[in-house]
């Protein structure tokens, strides 16, 4: 029984990786949901975290397909912030398995704070773990939310979750975050390393300036 358990999540993931938009419209989908949430004050993510924070990582749409042993799986966007700017967004995967009695269908935005340099480092890389290679916390919530406790200042990584417009913290301990290579040369027109995307080393195409014009609006840089 557990094979064939096993067998349905996997068929489920593959269903919805087939009915997946294409990665300029998935980068829109990114800007509108950054947007969507934060022009809620009362709900949207602390200025103070997002001032500090390296790397913002959006995922619009993780699909959680739940057969006994779920299956979450998403595609999405990481960028950095270098000299104070935002950076070309590098395309990134996230999946982790999830046990439970649940059945059905959910689509959830999430969004990724990376904190520092060391959760950078790790985005740079081919893959990594939340909550094993990767400290993680759920986020607070509201734009003057207190943003110095202890979960909060130790994390390398903070992320909340958008679902049926409800927002709210979430922990994503266990959760793989890997970069998407055949998504970065759909967007950059040819094969791109994820490390020199991340690092800043890679002009933005012309799809992302949407992305990035919305996360200069509400994350700018630190005050000097």
């Amino acid at each position: 029984m557990t094979g064939k358990f096993t067998a349905l999540a996997v068929v489920a993931v593959c269903a919805l990786q087939a009915q997946e938009e294409r990665p300029d419209h998935r980068m829109r989908s990114a800007g509108a949901v950054f947007s969507e949430i934060m022009r809620t004050p009362d709900k949207g993510i602390p200025d103070a975290l997002l001032r500090r924070a390296e790397c913002v990582i959006i995922i619009p749409g993780l699909k959680k397909g739940a057969f006994v042993f779920g299956a979450d799986y998403g595609r999405g966007f990481a960028a950095c912030r270098h000299e104070g700017r935002w950076a070309a967004p590098a395309a990134v995967r996230i999946g982790g398995g999830s046990f439970g009695a649940q059945i059905g269908l959910e689509s959830t935005d999430v969004v990724m704070l990376v904190m520092n340099k060391r959760g950078m480092e790790r985005l740079a890389s081919d893959k990594f773990t939340i909550g094993a290679d990767a400290s993680g916390a759920a986020g607070p919530v509201g734009r003057t939310a207190a943003a110095d406790t202890d979960a909060t200042m130790r994390a390398e990584i903070l992320s909340w979750s958008r679902t049926h417009g409800l927002f709210a913290g979430i922990s994503l301990d266990g959760t793989v975050i890997s970069k998407d290579d055949g998504e970065d040369k759909k967007l950059y027109g040819e094969k791109v390393s994820n490390h020199a995307i991340i690092e800043g080393e890679v002009p933005a195409p012309p799809a992302a300036h949407e992305l990035i014009a919305e996360l200069d609006r509400y994350a700018p840089g630190p005050k000097r």
